[in-house]
């Protein structure tokens, strides 16, 4: 009937067509390497048990969940270690839209062991708390897993499944305190000003996908760098998304939901959100950098360099105004957000890119142990105090000497004295600024070096309350620790005090994050 009605041209394209749609589609297994992937399943095997034990345990023994959550945790880092001795470097599957190596076996480290101790610190303060505990840990295991995702991602869509998986179970513990009108409040501005970000950045991926008819990182860098490729659809794209992940980091100006969500959420949450959430932000603005906008750098540099200048500058001065000590960490950890943008913004010059990605790797390791240590102390203090203000904290090393010598560790690395880890943390981002021998890199490291001073203002006043203050109640009744607290204490002590020691530790993580190239090359 085709050949009677038709053209015999027109005739063979309807008879083509209606092959094609009978003609079953022939379907080829994607690549997949389970063995790499072992991380990412033995994590899901955890949650899947947390979720089941909840099911059938009763009350009196839910501290069970917490045991599992940490091994589940500890047992995803023993697959990491395997893949990492392994002589392939690189595990490229789903068409190169999901990638191991060896920068994402390092982060994939960071953020299990971060979520690990975050389980100590949570472990005691869930049970004494009104909380929903099965819920609780199935919420923090599932983040942690869309944050070990990311740091594989290498597709548009891939980045932002594993993106809104580790932050849609993040705004649920941030207004965990459902009695609570400042958690509530917490949650509200977090879900919401989350919303906003996914839905600015997605809008920035849509356009570049549109610009490169794919969504595959590695074809969006491809499409940017042909000859008069990079349009004004590029540029628009590139900003949105930086805008979107600079929002998960808290880059000022889009930082005004951490102060009161840090204030507001249960402190091992805030202490979570600070480190995990924080890194896995950057984690997925140095693949889009790296991978898909490597020769967008005209565009981005800037961008970077005006947010690393602002976040400093903005999070240290407003930190010098306030009296409660969570509310102090949150701005202390917008300022160091900036300091970690500081390599950033030089890595578009050729020979920066490797220097400043070792720079944000080892800023983000010791960031994790010093931060989650320094909000260990808060839990133990806050204990017995039951106030968050700084003046609470006046002779604390008179009746808990241990407390106030870690204490004055945290904060000391964090304000980046030797010879603790903070030293180290600073001295390679200012390294790489200094290498890149700019312009952009001598001013950025000049605004840092004063931020650096400033910094050292809040975080003494901390420690003059400590240390010369007298205990503003007159109980001076030693705090008693949680085992789990205590171990956490140990844990990041120790790593706080080896990184600043022996800063070869952090480095060499640094340099196996970047043997592969950028991201698998």
């Amino acid at each position: 009937q085709c050949r009677a009605c038709c053209a015999p041209s027109e005739a063979e394209h309807v008879l083509n067509a209606l092959h094609a749609l009978v003609t079953p589609i022939p379907w080829t297994s994607p690549s997949v390497s389970y063995y790499a992937l072992a991380p990412e399943l033995v994590l899901a095997a955890g949650i899947c048990a947390v979720l089941l034990a909840d099911l059938f345990l009763d009350n009196r023994h839910k501290w069970v969940l917490s045991t599992i959550a940490g091994f589940s945790l500890l047992g995803a880092v023993l697959p990491i270690v395997i893949v990492g001795l392994n002589d392939k470097n690189v595990w490229s599957m789903f068409d190169g839209r999901y990638v191991v190596d060896d920068f994402s076996l390092v982060m994939k480290g960071l953020f299990l062991l971060s979520g690990y101790v975050v389980v100590l610190l949570s472990s005691a303060h869930v049970e004494e708390g009104d909380y929903w505990r099965g819920e609780f840990w199935f919420l923090l295991l599932s983040s942690v897993l869309g944050m070990v995702m990311i740091s594989s991602a290498r597709d548009l869509i891939s980045v932002f499944v594993a993106y809104e998986f580790l932050s849609i179970p993040a705004y649920m513990l941030a207004a965990w305190r459902k009695r609570d009108l400042k958690s509530n409040e917490a949650g509200v501005k977090y879900f919401l000003l989350g919303v906003f970000a996914s839905a600015v950045m997605l809008y920035g991926m849509s356009l570049l996908y549109g610009a490169a008819n794919s969504t595959l990182l590695v074809d969006l860098g491809k499409s940017i760098t042909v000859a008069g490729g990079f349009s004004s659809l590029h540029a628009l794209g590139v900003v949105f998304v930086v805008v979107g992940f600079a929002f998960k980091i808290s880059a000022v100006p889009f930082h005004t939901w951490a102060p009161d969500t840090y204030e507001g959420a249960p402190t091992p949450v805030t202490a979570f959100l600070s480190v995990g959430s924080k890194a896995a932000g950057f984690v997925a603005l140095m693949t889009m950098l790296y991978v898909a906008f490597p020769s967008a750098s005209s565009v981005w540099q800037p961008f970077i360099w005006v947010l690393s200048a602002l976040t400093m500058t903005v999070g240290n001065v407003v930190a010098l105004r306030q009296t409660n000590i969570v509310r102090m960490i949150a701005y202390s950890s917008i300022s160091q957000g900036g300091f970690v943008l500081m390599p950033l913004a030089v890595a578009g010059h050729l020979g920066s890119s490797d220097s400043a990605l070792r720079a944000v790797v080892v800023y983000m390791i010791i960031y994790a142990a010093t931060n989650l240590g320094m909000f260990a102390v808060i839990i133990a203090v806050s204990s017995k105090t039951r106030s968050g203000e700084i003046t609470s904290w006046g002779g604390l090393f008179s009746y808990a000497p241990a407390l106030g010598a870690l204490a004055t560790i945290f904060l000391a690395s964090l304000a980046g004295i030797p010879p603790l880890g903070g030293w180290i943390a600073k001295f390679a981002a200012f390294q790489s600024l200094i290498s890149a021998g700019t312009g952009l890199g001598y001013s950025l490291a000049v605004i840092g070096a004063v931020n650096s001073v400033i910094a050292f203002g809040y975080y003494g006043n901390v420690m003059r309350e400590i240390w010369m203050r007298p205990v503003p109640d007159g109980d001076i009744t030693s705090i008693k620790t949680h085992g789990s607290l205590a171990l956490a204490l140990v844990i990041t002590t120790i790593a706080t005090l080896v990184f600043g020691i022996i800063p070869g530790v952090a480095l060499h993580f640094g340099d196996i994050a970047r043997i592969t190239g950028a991201f698998g090359g």
